[in-house]
C-alpha cells in the first residue's frame, strides 16, 4: 500500500541564492554552477540550472559548447541575441520563448547586442538584458541539436499559468515550445497585483516570483502578487521520505537514477569548467 504524500511548503529568498558577479555580468544560480560548488545542491530532479542573468549592453557568453541538456531562455526585459551552430541567429525579447536542445552537440553564442545584427551602432542601446536560464535533462542523450522558438505574449495576456516549454503529452496541442522530456513542464503567468494562480500538482514542483512579492496560501495552492519587491521560491507537493532534501526553495526525495545522471552532469560541468577556465557560459 502506498503512503500518501505530504506536502512541503519550503520558502528560499531571493538572496540566498549562490551568485556569480562581474563586470558585465550579474548571476543568481538556484543550484551549482561555474565555481560555485555544493555537493547537496546540484539539481531538483530533471531541472539542472535554474540562473537567474542580468547581463549588460554589448556583453555575453561567447560560442561555447553544450550537449544532451534542453536548455530554455525566457526574457524579463531587453534583449538576447543568440547565434549557434546549425544555422540560427535571432532575437530573443520578453514573450517570446526559444529553446534549444543540445543533442550531439552544439555551439552558441548568447549576447546583449542587438543593434549589431542591423550592422548599425546608431541603434546601440543602454538597457541591461534580464533572462532566466533552465537546463532540463532530455530523456535520452544523443538526439539530434534542434532549436524552436514561440510568441505566448497573447496567452499571457489572458491571465492564469501559460505551458512555455513541455515535453509532456498533455500540452502536446498547447501553445508550449516542446522540449524532450515526457515528464517536465515549464510554466509562466503575468499577475496583477492582487491576482492569484493555481499552481501544478506534481511529485515535485518549483514555483519562482522574478519580479513581485507574494503570498503563499495553504497547501500550495495560490501565491497572491502584492507589490513589487524581492523574489521568493516554494514548492509543495514532495513526496515523503524518511531524510527528504529540502534546499533553496525545494524538497525532494532524489531517486537513484537522478543522482547517477545528476553525478554524469557534474563530470561534465567538471570538464566543461577545466576547458574554459574561468569564464561563466549561460
Amino acid at each position: 500500500m502506498t503512503a500518501p504524500t505530504t506536502p512541503h511548503v519550503d520558502i528560499h529568498r531571493a538572496g540566498d541564492r549562490m551568485k556569480t558577479r562581474i563586470s558585465w555580468l550579474d548571476s543568481k544560480h538556484s543550484f551549482s554552477f561555474g565555481q560555485h560548488y555544493d555537493p547537496d545542491n546540484t539539481h531538483h530532479g530533471v531541472l539542472m540550472v535554474n540562473n537567474d542573468d542580468i547581463v549588460m549592453p554589448g556583453q555575453g557568453f561567447d560560442t561555447h559548447p553544450h550537449r544532451d541538456m534542453e536548455i530554455v531562455t525566457w526574457v524579463l526585459r531587453g534583449s538576447l541575441v543568440h547565434q549557434d551552430s546549425i544555422g540560427h541567429s535571432g532575437v530573443i525579447y520578453p514573450g517570446l520563448a526559444q529553446r534549444m536542445s543540445a543533442g550531439t552537440g552544439i555551439l552558441h553564442s548568447e549576447k546583449n547586442d542587438s543593434w549589431r545584427l542591423a550592422g548599425s551602432q546608431h541603434d546601440e542601446h543602454a538597457e541591461p538584458v534580464r533572462f532566466i536560464q533552465m537546463w532540463v535533462l532530455p530523456d535520452e542523450p544523443g538526439i539530434s541539436p534542434g532549436y524552436e522558438q514561440l510568441e505566448i505574449d497573447d496567452e499571457l495576456m489572458r491571465g492564469g499559468l501559460v505551458p512555455v516549454a513541455s515535453g509532456m503529452p498533455a500540452h502536446r496541442n498547447q501553445s508550449a515550445i516542446t522540449i524532450a522530456n515526457r515528464g517536465a513542464a515549464l510554466h509562466v503567468a503575468r499577475l496583477q497585483p492582487g491576482g492569484s494562480v493555481q499552481l501544478p500538482r506534481p511529485p515535485t514542483c518549483i514555483f519562482s516570483s522574478h519580479r513581485a512579492k507574494c503570498r503563499w496560501r495553504e497547501r500550495g495552492s495560490s501565491p497572491r502578487v502584492t507589490r513589487s519587491g524581492s523574489p521568493r521560491r516554494a514548492v509543495s507537493d514532495c513526496p515523503p521520505t524518511p531524510r527528504p532534501r529540502c534546499w533553496s526553495g525545494r524538497c525532494t526525495a532524489a531517486s537513484a537514477a537522478d543522482r547517477r545522471r545528476g553525478s554524469t552532469v557534474d563530470r561534465d560541468r567538471a570538464a566543461e569548467r577545466r576547458g574554459r577556465g574561468d569564464r561563466e557560459d549561460g
